[in-house]
């Protein structure tokens, strides 16, 4: 399977600096695209439970959706605006074109498992996704009338004519482009009319067992659209009907220097976001070039944006069966988190010592009693709280919201710029002013992605301050899927730093001097480049030095140089990296010390952890924060130590070693660019990270 393209060197490198040399940089765009198919592996992994192989497709899918809309849609507005390249050397317009290469081959590969390998094995197992060609009588009479009775009465088809121009499409919306013949009842001769698809209707439909067939039978909305859509022309002769999807630019852009309102703004702002530029067109293979041509002209689109579809173009929408359907067999077994004992108590539980959380292994419930108890509590002066996504009917709003009224101050940082969550967050937002929380929208120009909570509370004569920080967002969902840890403390250093914190976001604090915490965008970056340089003198010294870091992402080319000047030193590396990553290992006299994998499994990666050998007294950090510029640079983030050694070693022992010894879901990063799955060597056992860590916890 290839991977990111090489990038290669577009300029000499500097004779100062020769580390700044484009070739020795992926590129992120491209490095991000391929992490797709890695997740494309797990639904043609034949020993994936069969639904969760179509889960994986799906989600491959509408990983591709945002990588568009938010990669591509950005790339193309630097192309337009003469944006300088980054590291890698690449011109956006570069970038553009290998990745309409790379996604031709993904969606490609995403069709061919759809049609020659899942369809098929979930029609085997009893659930059939039909097509317009198997649709025996019973069920194309039932189909006919659900679209007369269902669809039609919805549906606003328009003819294109000079009275009627090419209609606004919404961003990702199913339409479908028909060519017509005849004559209409005023006269007019047909040519295109398009058909769309609102919302509001089922992309899925599952037809009823009644009706004949099997008990889980479905059919694309797609699909019932073009075979019946000539009941909406009627006199007219239908010559051609091909569904089509445009894909939009999402990223928002408010100019916070300019605006007094940024919760207005942003209002404003979400009002046209489906219906900014166009990045991406997706069209049935067999339409005629000359609509595509049409197409492409209304879309302001080139033929390097095309992606000619052999199937439905809205795939990703077949993630409904997953729910429709009840087969525990064909689904992964389900699993108890392991819940913390003492949670009825919870500051007595954390005055004893602190909490550490794994999720999803260990359940959130900790979290939630812990504000819940802290709402309720008449000795809790006050709670202080960030939220970047939290999910539709939060328990920690409900808990925010009945604190305010129980006459504690409150105070939430809500990020209104988390990417999708915008419009959700506004709505947060106003829910907790109007109870009474006084709400604060971060600091302008930099996301708040810290996750945060403060609790104070007076203990005798004292306050005393409870703090709960995270790698994940406070979303109970996600909770359950992503992997993640959480610290609960009542360290008195910890909590300063904290305090002081929150200070800065709501108040104009000065720059502030923490003594546990890293914070971005001050001391994240630096404290991580002094640790890496730290590690570097110490094999320099002839000192056993080492770096372990697991994350999402990373691409800045600090922190990628000074990981290459270390593994020179004699570092030895390990970079566990889901996603995007720019480092080039196994490079000689370069990055042989330095390798990268990947891991894919059950649940999606998502903790953040840095651990440092400094010279046998090891420095550990959990963070939100991934080692990319936006991060370390343009984002309110945190890194905090784990202090118990106890909880340290857990630390390194879950989601570090545990993750090294990996041998089924982890994929090795080559130098040239390809992700190679490992396999356990001949006589070693299969180890599995997340398997592990299922049967270790949750027992």
């Amino acid at each position: 399977m290839n991977a990111a393209v090489v990038t290669p060197a577009v300029d000499a490198p500097s004779e100062s600096d020769p580390l700044r040399d484009p070739g020795l940089y992926f590129n992120r765009e491209l490095s991000q695209l391929d992490f797709n198919f890695r997740v494309l592996a797990q639904a043609q992994d034949a020993t994936v439970p069969l639904l969760e192989r179509l889960k994986y497709l799906c989600i491959s899918c509408t990983n591709l959706d945002e990588f568009f809309e938010i990669r591509a849609g950005t790339l193309r507005h630097a192309q337009d605006l003469g944006i300088a390249t980054g590291a890698d050397g690449l011109s956006p317009a570069t970038v553009l074109a290998r990745i309409h290469e790379r996604a031709a081959q993904l969606v490609q590969a995403q069709y061919e498992c759809w049609n020659q390998v899942l369809r098929p094995a979930l029609w085997d197992g009893g659930v059939r996704v039909l097509g317009r060609d198997a649709w025996d009588e019973n069920q194309a009479r039932w189909l006919r009338d659900y679209f007369r009775d269902e669809i039609m009465p919805v549906l606003s088809p328009l003819g294109l004519d000079p009275a009627h121009p090419f209609p606004k499409i919404l961003n990702k919306s199913l339409n479908i482009v028909v060519v017509l013949k005849g004559k209409d009842a005023f006269g007019r001769e047909g040519h295109l009319a398009i058909v769309r698809a609102p919302r509001s209707l089922p992309r899925i439909i599952q037809i009823p067992e009644e009706v004949g067939g099997g008990k889980h039978d479905f059919v694309f909305l797609s699909a019932v659209l073009s075979a019946f859509v000539d009941e909406m022309f009627p006199g007219m002769q239908v010559k051609g009907a091909y569904q089509f999807r445009v894909t939009r630019n999402s990223e928002l852009i408010v100019d916070e220097d300019e605006v007094e309102n940024l919760a207005l703004a942003l209002r404003d702002e979400l009002v046209g976001r489906g219906y900014l530029r166009a990045v991406r067109l997706e069209i049935a293979e067999q339409c005629p070039d000359d609509i595509v041509r049409t197409l492409l002209e209304n879309f302001d689109l080139t033929e390097n944006a095309v992606y000619r579809i052999n199937g439905p173009v809205n795939l990703n929408r077949v993630i409904q069966v997953y729910d429709l359907v009840q087969r525990p067999e064909l689904k992964f077994p389900p699993f108890q988190p392991r819940q913390l004992s003492g949670i009825e108590a919870m500051f007595d539980k954390v005055a004893e010592g602190d909490v550490l959380l794994h999720h999803p292994f260990e359940a959130f419930t900790p979290v939630l009693e812990l504000l819940r108890q802290a709402s309720e509590d008449p000795n809790v002066l006050a709670i202080k709280q960030t939220l970047y996504r939290t999910g539709k009917d939060s328990m920690i709003v409900d808990s925010l919201v009945q604190a305010a009224r129980n006459g504690k101050d409150v105070t939430v940082v809500v990020e209104l710029r988390a990417r999708f969550d915008e419009e959700a967050n506004l709505g947060l937002a106003d829910r907790l002013q109007d109870a009474g929380v006084q709400v604060v929208y971060g600091v302008v120009g930099y996301k708040t992605h810290a996750k945060m909570m403060l609790i104070v509370r007076r203990e005798g004569r004292k306050l005393r301050r409870y703090v709960h920080m995270g790698t994940g967002n406070y979303h109970s969902g996600t909770a359950r899927g992503y992997t993640d840890f959480g610290l609960i403390t009542a360290d008195p250093d910890i909590g300063a730093d904290v305090h002081m914190i929150f200070q800065q976001l709501s108040g104009l604090a000065p720059t502030i001097k923490l003594k546990r915490l890293l914070q971005s965008p001050f001391t994240l970056h630096a404290g991580v480049l002094k640790r890496i340089d730290r590690e570097t003198r110490h094999a320099k010294a002839g000192k056993p030095a080492r770096i372990i870091a697991k994350m999402n992402a990373l691409n800045e080319p600090q922190v990628v140089r000074a990981l290459y000047l270390a593994s020179q030193a004699g570092v030895q590396i390990d970079l566990i990296v889901r996603g995007a990553c720019t480092v080039r290992p196994g490079m000689p006299g370069i990055s042989e010390n330095i390798r990268v994998r990947s891991i894919v499994g059950r649940f999606l990666e998502h903790h953040r952890v840095y651990w440092f050998a400094n010279d046998g007294a090891p420095d550990l950090f959990c963070s939100s924060a991934d080692w990319l510029e936006r991060n370390l640079l343009r984002r309110i983030e945190t890194g905090f130590p784990v202090l118990s050694p106890d909880l340290a070693k857990r630390v390194y022992n879950e989601a570090l070693e545990n993750y090294l010894n990996d041998n089924v879901n982890a994929w090795e990063l080559q130098t040239d660019g390809d992700y190679v799955r490992v396999t356990p060597s001949e006589g070693a056992p299969a180890h599995s990270a997340q398997a592990w860590l299922l049967s270790k916890i949750c027992a």
